[in-house]
């Protein structure tokens, strides 16, 4: 059996960065607000299509999909190859028609019924492992139904937050992902997890690129680890 690695207690220079962050972003760019929100298994079904692409290719494929079976009980009930054309948008269709399908046959098999609204009365440490159960469902999938619609505390990290967190100096350089989800809810409180989550995407999306971040323009430039040790020695 593999011991999953325990994620160490961030010290209080972690902590305050981590404050200063969430006050320098709602500074500016405000309070975002979260699309509509949806019910956990639409949720759910929307991150499985955004893995590995763009929101709008997510977008359209959640469309698609729901134009032409308007229930899940039909989408579990296709044909696998129609489910595969449906979401083709999203991109690697064969894998996630296949995870949707398995999922939510699991979920009848288990519950009798496609619909998880029982998971907002469990505890947030049971509705996680309740969730990380499902191959095809990891953190930040788990997380962001968890956040955005069952009203549990969680913090979601994305590629965008894993790389503005590492670059900021938020987290220990060699942490991986799944250890990130954990360790951002240790250095925010549970009320900015939903506000911190979406203002680090959007830092990451329209700042902090991948390639030739515009570290210039960056609100949190002057404490970011990146544009001391790197973008200032250029």
């Amino acid at each position: 059996m593999i011991l999953k690695k325990k994620v160490q207690q961030p010290d209080e220079i972690i902590i305050n960065k981590a404050q200063q962050v969430y006050k320098y972003l709602i500074a500016f760019y405000g309070l975002p607000v979260w699309r509509k929100a949806t019910s956990p298994l639409d949720e759910m079904i929307s991150t499985i299509l955004s893995q590995n692409t763009n929101d709008s290719n997510r977008d359209a494929a959640y469309k698609n999909l729901h134009h032409l079976y308007p229930t899940w009980e039909s989408v579990r009930d296709a044909p696998t190859a129609q489910i595969v054309a449906a979401i083709r948008t999203a991109g690697l269709g064969n894998q996630k028609a296949v995870r949707i399908q398995n999922i939510l046959r699991q979920i009848t098999a288990e519950n009798g019924a496609l619909d998880l609204s029982f998971l907002a009365e469990m505890p947030s440490a049971q509705v996680r492992s309740w969730l990380l159960k499902f191959k095809g469902i990891g953190p930040k999938t788990t997380a962001i139904v968890m956040q955005f619609s069952l009203g549990h505390s969680a913090f979601a990290v994305d590629t965008h937050i894993y790389r503005v967190s590492g670059r900021l100096g938020l987290r220990p350089p060699t942490m991986n992902v799944e250890q990130t989800h954990e360790w951002m809810e240790k250095i925010f409180k549970p009320d900015q997890y939903g506000t911190g989550h979406l203002n680090l995407i959007r830092l990451g999306r329209e700042i902090c690129m991948a390639r030739k971040p515009a570290c210039p323009g960056c609100p949190l430039r002057s404490f970011c680890n990146y544009y001391q040790n790197e973008y200032l020695s250029i």
